[in-house]
């Protein structure tokens, strides 16, 4: 198959669904994703309401933007008030609250945030605004990793003396691992993310079947993509055979991308990182080297970050929607003070956010 329409054939997926009800181990089972894209798909093509009802999809922490924490944004909040500092960002960051603020509300308030679409343009940027300080907040995944990385060696060739990176990157596996230690999720099973696995391959996840016992899927992200990793889930789990299967080969390869890794590896070292609602989760996150250093937001102004959980100032749940621990309609505020017009929560903010898509489809 290559045409879209060709991955949402109903006949196709009504196959996929009988060998699922045929397959289908008795007692609940819980499958997690930890992609904001599949979280999209599965309330956008209603995939949840289609399995057998002992079966759960559940949303776990994959975007990017929802697990950044309170701390962060209060951070980028208070760079942006220096009078000659330009703070760069993508879109979904504008809206999401900090502890009495937003970028987009500093912006309104005449403080100099601007909305880029790619790492490189900030570049640019740098250049057209000599007198500036510019601060690209480098917030993502393994799949945005690249880019960033790329754009500071970029900045190093260039010379350029005026840009800086607030890095916030993080890193699915240390995440799905600290996950995995919560019994109170007893999950059976994980769809692992295309896009970061695109990048890392599929060795990173081996920890999970071996370790933990229990299977994981890299899939895509159409809807006969989703199914037939379920089903690919299931069987493991009837079988009693966990492993790492790899749904998505049409993008996914084992070593993943070995020229992309290469350029992570090149500017960013690992180290631990603060999560929203998770709190510190060691060696799960991405920051700037010493040979670097001189593009770090972090070191050049003196930022002093914290690795626990800020304590929550409103009823808003969201921690425990990125643990997968409640749905967003047990969140008191969830349509009700909460909306994508008037969002409490960062899972309300973005298009990957969990509240985002169950309110949107829901």
């Amino acid at each position: 198959m290559k045409y879209i329409d060709e991955f949402r054939n109903k006949n196709l997926m009504q196959k996929i669904l009988q060998r699922i009800q045929e397959i289908a181990p008795q007692g609940e089972i819980n499958l997690m994703e930890v992609c904001g894209t599949h979280t999209q798909s599965f309330f956008r093509f209603g995939l949840d309401k289609l399995l057998p009802p002992n079966i759960q999809l559940i949303s776990g922490p994959g975007c990017p933007v929802c697990v950044s924490t309170q701390d962060y944004i209060d951070q980028a909040i208070k760079l942006a008030n220096y009078r000659d500092v330009i703070i760069l960002t993508f879109g979904d960051m504008l809206r999401i609250p900090g502890s009495k603020s937003s970028l987009e509300k500093e912006r309104a308030n005449q403080a100099q945030v601007r909305v880029i679409y790619s790492p490189l343009d900030s570049l640019r940027v740098a250049q057209k605004n000599s007198a500036k300080k510019i601060i690209f907040l480098a917030v993502g995944f393994e799949t945005t990793a690249p880019a960033i990385a790329l754009t500071i060696m970029e900045a190093k060739r260039e010379k350029l003396k005026n840009i800086y990176f607030f890095c916030a990157l993080k890193l699915i596996p240390p995440a799905m691992g600290h996950l995995l230690k919560d019994k109170r999720l007893n999950l059976s099973g994980f769809l692992c993310p295309g896009h970061v696995s695109s990048i890392i391959g599929t060795r990173p996840y081996e920890f999970v079947p071996k370790k933990y016992k229990i299977p994981c899927c890299i899939s895509g992200f159409e809807p006969l993509d989703i199914l037939e990793s379920v089903y690919i889930l299931l069987e493991q789990i009837k079988k009693k055979s966990p492993r790492v299967a790899n749904q998505y080969m049409r993008v996914v390869k084992r070593e993943g991308n070995p020229k992309a890794k290469r350029i992570i590896a090149e500017v960013f070292k690992i180290s631990d990182a603060a999560w929203r609602g998770f709190g510190k989760i060691t060696q799960s996150g991405l920051k700037v080297k010493e040979k670097y250093s001189m593009f770090d937001a972090e070191k050049i102004f003196s930022i002093k970050r914290t690795t626990h959980n800020a304590p929550r100032t409103t009823q808003c749940r969201c921690g425990d929607v990125l643990k997968g621990l409640i749905s967003p309609s047990d969140c008191p505020l969830f349509a009700k003070l909460c909306s994508p017009e008037n969002p409490i929560g960062p899972c309300m903010v973005s298009s990957e956010g969990t509240c985002n898509a169950y309110y949107k489809y829901r």
